[in-house]
């Protein structure tokens, strides 16, 4: 997906405008996925899927390669999608079930799970400082998660710590699914492939458990599934964009914006207001984002390991 105008930008301005409407997006996501009500995870995430496959299928028919998938992207087109797909479930059934902003928080951990991840997947080594970036944004994620065993009457457990965990398990997934993408989007393989393949993944892998878990739905339901769909979609074409356009080092602070988004349209539609140890602990993790990004760009001077 290309605009005349973007396309005459560098490529890290056009990705940080990418990423920022990607955040939006996947914020209005978050919201019609909680205004959707109670009904079974999957569903939602098929729905999310399925709108996204009909949208990225109409862009396809349209280019001129139409359905080609370059060669050697297959392996990881397959993991983008298994990884994807987890980390879909976690923050779908989190958003449903605990606080909007804390479940959006906790999927954005996934920038440095990315970076452990490349390690493995890209060869790309961390040094000292980016190690301790990482750590300062897991302690972040312990005052958003506020296990009761460390925080005592202040902390969660049973019912309400599950969700939250199930959050970090899924941004722990993002992280990966976009180590992937990344990889195939050095490759050469286009975004919209990218959507389009793990949108078809996704639902045919969620096929099963909608069998063994279906409800009815209403038609208000069936509207905040399509719309979410609808935002997904925008959100994971604006998001492939960025970091085919932009290696995520120098633009994945922006990707925070979305806790942003998120907890504006909560506030204002849903009433959620986080807690203080919520708050703080996203003043570490977005804290952490700015020192790695800075470290990042040269902005600050330290001797690597």
């Amino acid at each position: 997906m290309s605009v005349k105008f973007l396309d005459r930008m560098s490529p890290r301005k056009r990705g940080i405008i990418y990423l920022l409407l990607s955040s939006f997006s996947f914020a209005c996501m978050a919201l019609f996925i909680s205004l959707a009500g109670d009904m079974p995870v999957f569903q939602k995430a098929f729905f999310r899927n399925l709108v996204a496959i009909f949208m990225s299928y109409f862009i396809l028919a349209r280019s001129p390669e139409k359905f080609r998938i370059k060669k050697g992207s297959m392996p990881g087109l397959l993991m983008r999608a298994s990884f994807g797909t987890i980390g879909i479930l976690g923050n779908f059934y989190a958003i449903s079930h605990t606080n909007m902003s804390d479940a959006m928080m906790l999927n954005k951990l996934s920038p440095f799970f990315a970076i452990l991840t490349s390690i493995i997947v890209l060869k790309e080594a961390a040094d000292s400082f980016q190690w301790a970036a990482i750590l300062t944004a897991l302690i972040g994620a312990i005052f958003v998660v506020k296990p009761s065993f460390l925080f005592g009457n202040l902390g969660v457990s049973g019912d309400d710590f599950f969700p939250l965990l199930v959050a970090l398990i899924g941004g722990i997934s993002a992280g990966i699914a976009y180590t992937f993408l990344r990889k195939v989007t050095l490759n050469g393989e286009r975004p919209i492939i990218v959507v389009a393949f793990f949108s078809t993944f996704s639902c045919i892998a969620l096929i099963p458990f909608i069998i063994f878990t279906y409800q009815p739905i209403t038609l208000q339901q069936l509207f905040f599934c399509c719309m979410t769909g609808v935002s997904a979609c925008f959100g994971q074409i604006f998001i492939s964009s960025a970091y085919a356009a932009c290696p995520a080092k120098e633009i994945s602070i922006y990707d925070y914006s979305t806790v942003i988004f998120t907890a504006l349209l909560g506030l204002i539609f849903l009433g959620d207001v986080p807690d203080w140890l919520s708050i703080l602990g996203y003043a570490i993790i977005i804290g952490a984002s700015v020192m790695n990004y800075m470290y990042n760009n040269g902005h600050l001077r330290f001797k690597k390991s």
